[in-house]
């Protein structure tokens, strides 16, 4: 009740605060254009003919998006998994996801560059953003493997001659605190730049011990970016961004389910009460450096090197049994090191548009994990050293064949090798994979305002191998293949007031890669299905009046397994897992002339399987978030609540369908910001 009427009382109280405001400047009454660079060069969004969400800094602020998982909430067919653990999360793109014991993602995450390919650390800090893409269907032309169905493309702002900066507190229930700043400029005027941008984070877990009844799962983290940048001339733009993460978290958020608490003769975890007899660690931390040169030939020619490095380490121990009686206790350690290179050449005229490269990339992976059980058949040690490398060649180019149509070609060839060491059996294993992903697309232009597209693209995951398997045939497994079909339109309609997107496509899954149980007690991944995906999306922006503007988007998927069966069933034509049926989104933004703010979204998801025996899944649910406040000339002050009605979204039957995932609960707090 506190919460609802703090709302209303600032409502109140904005409407009758006078003074110079940023709302009293003079709005746009048109939507604003968005140059975006899903191809690797610049281009006016409506232009690009494939499915492509922009997400800038103004819109993230003003939804109040905090993560990529939130963001995925505003795009069509996306969904991001949380996995228990801090900056673990497991991406659906239009029903398409990489099964987690492959340490792959089927999307890829690109942070200015530096390539995260697996769901550990899938996620980074959306501070001093320029914006957010993601795309959504196969990019394996552009950026290969683990860009099977989509990827999402992190771009920070870069510094110039402006000095601008911003500092905000936010605090909330739960004993939320954050600190956050952000601050760049010239060091040398037209030629040497910074930006530093830091995060720190706080709050009280919301899962409770059910005897201590205290908090389990508390959460603390760290962040911190720093970005040099260079241009002795005019054609050459040298940029360094450094950044690094830390976690610090008291647990993981699961309970013991119903058919977990069978197994183990126990009793099942509450509603967000467990009673583990074991304090958790849940600690992370990710580094990453990225240096981005890009010189001007001339004649339209560029130049472009992008050279990355990333570490990210992970621990976490638990009591996974989460009954105060030590029955399993269960850790895994993992550090996960990765080094890229891309060398680019590109143009862009009136006519041709085309990029070219060069690509290499290499892994060095280390995954322990063990379980300390009563029960022997529980207990197991793994110790699993992996390494890759990947060497890829790619081009595409686009042709104006009128001032209306344009084709666009690519290609890409990959090849990728690997090598496992498994130090506690002493096993090994190599082996390698190549690919060839074609792209076909036409584009037209009926009026300058409205364009169709039609699309034929491929896209890869790479094999791998089975770390604990004891039978050679279940050694490794091949790559996962996808040919998908995509036909869509954009228009900007209404004196460019309405922006309205949509697609339909199709895809067809090959040699998918499924944990197969083959005997009633073993899973390997194998290559054991095929699938189809097909579904629509569709995207909207209106600017109802200069001070009201309405968003939305809506996304429909049905991906089901074509052939799937092991030892425990036949899963043909069943749901793929974790593939909503559809996803929406709806939100208004208001600002007023004397600096009153107003904001609500509402997302939802559809019913989504869990298994592949469809036997465990998650309902339908629907989130409302608000927030409201002042913004003045340099500084805002918010009241906001996510979750607003406390939608309870746990996952019942998450990890084999033993275990809980608990959704978090509602979160309400007061932002303020001051800009300098």
């Amino acid at each position: 009740m506190r919460v609802y009427c703090a709302f209303i009382s600032l409502i109140v109280c904005t409407l009758f605060l006078a003074g110079h405001t940023r709302a009293q400047e003079q709005p746009e009454t048109t939507l604003e254009s968005i140059t975006v660079t899903a191809n690797k060069q610049e281009e006016d969004i409506q232009k690009v003919p494939i499915a492509v969400s922009a997400v800038g800094e103004v819109e993230i602020e003003d939804k109040n998006i905090s993560s990529l998982e939130e963001l995925a909430n505003f795009v069509p067919n996306l969904i991001l998994t949380g996995q228990a653990v801090a900056d673990t999360k497991v991406p659906t793109t239009r029903g398409i996801t990489a099964e987690i014991g492959t340490f792959s993602v089927s999307t890829g995450l690109f942070v200015d560059g530096v390539p995260v390919l697996s769901s550990y650390g899938f996620e980074d800090a959306l501070l001093d953003v320029e914006r957010v893409e993601v795309l959504r269907g196969p990019q394996g032309t552009l950026y290969g493997k683990n860009a099977q169905a989509g990827v999402i493309n992190l771009i920070t702002r870069q510094p110039g001659n402006d000095f601008r900066g911003k500092v905000s507190a936010d605090g909330g229930e739960d004993d939320k605190r954050e600190f956050v700043f952000n601050v760049s400029g010239p060091i040398v005027q037209d030629k040497f730049f910074f930006g530093l941008t830091g995060q720190h984070f706080s709050k009280e877990g919301f899962i409770t011990h059910g005897i201590t009844g205290n908090p389990v799962n508390d959460r603390e983290k760290w962040f911190g970016k720093g970005q040099l940048r260079w241009t002795p001339t005019d054609a050459l733009d040298i940029n360094l961004i450094i950044s690094q993460v830390e976690n610090d978290n008291d647990g993981i958020s699961i309970g013991l389910n119903e058919n977990g608490a069978n197994a183990f003769g126990l009793e099942a975890s509450g509603d967000r009460v467990t009673s583990p007899d074991l304090d958790g660690v849940d600690e992370s931390t990710g580094s990453s450096q990225a240096l981005k040169v890009s010189y001007d030939l001339g004649d339209s020619l560029n130049l472009t090197s992008i050279t990355t490095h990333r570490l990210y380490e992970t621990f976490f121990t638990a009591d996974f049994d989460l009954n105060p009686i030590e029955i399993m206790h269960g850790t895994n350690d993992a550090d996960l090191e990765k080094t890229s290179q891309e060398l680019r050449l590109s143009s862009n005229t009136d006519r041709m548009r085309w990029v070219a490269g060069l690509y290499y990339d290499n892994d060095d992976d280390v995954v322990k994990a063990s379980v300390d059980s009563i029960v022997p058949m529980i207990r197991f040690d793994s110790n699993v050293e992996l390494e890759g490398e990947a060497y890829a060649v790619f081009g595409q180019l686009r042709y104006a064949v009128t001032s209306q149509m344009g084709i666009t070609g690519g290609l890409r060839y990959e090849y990728q090798e690997k090598e496992m060491n498994a130090i506690s059996s002493g096993r090994s294993n190599e082996d390698s994979w190549d690919d060839i992903a074609p792209k076909f697309a036409v584009d037209y232009s009926f009026t300058p305002e409205i364009m169709g597209y039609a699309t034929v693209a491929k896209g890869f995951l790479s094999g791998g191998f089975n770390a604990i398997s004891t039978d050679p045939q279940y050694d490794s497994y091949d790559r996962e293949d996808l040919w998908s079909y995509e036909i869509g339109a954009k228009t900007q309609l209404l004196d460019n007031r309405l922006i309205l997107n949509a697609a339909l496509f199709y895809m067809d899954v090959d040699g998918m890669q499924v944990s197969e149980f083959v005997n009633p007690y073993t899973t390997y991944i194998t290559n054991a299905a095929t699938a189809v995906s097909y579904g629509a999306e569709l995207e909207m922006q209106a600017k109802i009046t200069s001070r009201f503007t309405l968003t939305g988007s809506f996304g429909y998927t049905n991906a089901e397994f074509d052939e799937f069966q092991d030892a425990l069933g036949d899963y043909k034509d069943n749901k793929v897992p974790h593939s909503p049926e559809y996803t929406f989104s709806l939100g208004g933004r208001y600002r007023a002339m004397n600096g009153f703010y107003a904001g609500a979204d509402l997302v939802g998801y559809g019913k989504m399987y869990i298994d592949a025996a469809n036997n465990n899944s998650r309902g339908a649910y629907q989130l409302v978030n608000v927030k409201t406040g002042y913004e003045a000339d340099n500084w805002d002050i918010y009241l906001y609540a996510k979750n607003l009605f406390d939608e309870d979204y746990t996952i019942d039957g998450f990890s084999g369908g033993f275990y809980k995932l608990y959704s978090p609960p509602r979160e309400a707090g007061v932002k303020l910001s001051y800009r300098f």
